[in-house]
């Protein structure tokens, strides 16, 4: 397993410099690559400062050394959508709503798709598996948007349960929240430190439709899955061992073959969690969660060049990372990837 780890690391190192050169070059067929560092109120010699200080009239080599540099500084630029705040500073500030909506929403789609994938594995062709087929159909297929507007319509515009947008009852907050602290800056871990169930309840009420439209279609892709890997791992010889020492069948499913079928969908919820992590930009912008997604959204509306490439290089390194601990969860959990 170290060993394993250890050649796993060393294959990011290119992977990771072929992200820098990538999101590099985006920044220079984009426009002035002074506007990465610069804001609307600087005057042209502090501009001119600034392409000195970065060898932007250098050759591409040296800009480009000089750029890395920089953003193993922390220096990605200033956020004219924030305040003119760094980009660093923005990204840790809407970084934790999107890390909480992605966590709710990856619990969700797990309990519910492998609960799917196995009831329907375990009564295939009969009229569960064929309704269970059916919705993972309807999940991966249907826009998230229209999934997002359908839930605002049917549980907060028709049923009134639930609130549409935001993270939290702004109104609520300045009345229950006297001395709030904030910790994580995510905020149901934030109210339950504070010892705010008030706020905590509210919370819940808000990430439900968000949480929901963003696990949607990974419910699907989970069950779709668990329930292929189910069918296979049912005609393996030790399941049929199991079933003729007369076991219980819900101990021949929950003991010996879903713990099996579930190392291939580790794999899909660890891909999936870094992707969703990147921010997820639909869902938030439709229920105005302040998170990555939506902050980028506005930086793309801007036309703010460095939030954006900003957001393009915390995604993909933060898929790349994901993807390193899928692989070595994968190999603890089935050996044999380390033998090959």
């Amino acid at each position: 397993m170290r060993t394993y780890i250890v050649r796993r690391l060393l294959l990011l190192i290119p992977v990771l410099i072929g992200i820098s050169i990538f999101v590099f070059c985006l920044t220079r067929i984009g426009g002035d690559p002074a506007a990465l560092y610069a804001n609307p109120h600087m005057t042209d010699e502090q501009r001119d400062i600034i392409r000195e200080s970065m060898h932007l009239d250098d050759d591409i080599l040296t800009q480009y050394f000089y750029w890395l540099s920089a953003i193993f500084r922390g220096d990605w630029g200033t956020d004219p959508t924030n305040g003119d705040v760094p980009v660093t500073q923005s990204i840790m500030e809407f970084f934790p709503a999107t890390l909480e909506l992605t966590i709710v929403s990856v619990f969700i789609a797990v309990i519910l798709g492998i609960y799917l994938g196995t009831l329907s594995s375990s009564h295939k062709d009969r009229a569960v598996d064929h309704t269970t087929r059916i919705m993972a159909l309807v999940g991966v297929s249907l826009p998230i948007f229209v999934m997002a507007l359908v839930l605002q319509y049917v549980f907060y515009s028709y049923l009134g349960w639930l609130p549409a947008v935001y993270q939290y009852d702004v109104v609520l907050f300045s009345r229950y929240a006297a001395g709030w602290n904030t910790y994580t800056g995510m905020f149901l871990v934030d109210s339950l430190l504070n010892g705010n169930l008030v706020m905590f309840i509210d919370g819940v009420k808000h990430i439900i439709l968000p949480s929901l439209t963003l696990a949607f279609s990974l419910v699907a892709v989970i069950t779709r899955l668990m329930r292929s890997s189910m069918l296979e791992v049912m005609d393996l010889d030790y399941i049929k061992a199991a079933r003729s020492k007369g076991l219980p069948e819900r101990q021949v499913i929950g003991r010996h073959a879903r713990r099996n079928a579930l190392i291939p969908t580790a794999t899909v919820v660890g891909m999936s969690f870094g992707t969703l992590l990147g921010g997820a930009v639909i869902t938030e912008t439709i229920f105005a969660w302040p998170g990555l997604g939506r902050w980028s959204t506005q930086a793309i509306v801007q036309l703010a060049t460095a939030p954006i490439m900003g957001f393009v290089l915390f995604t993909a390194v933060l898929i790349v990372l994901s993807s390193l601990v899928v692989d070595i969860l994968y190999a603890y959990l089935d050996p044999r990837v380390k033998l090959g």
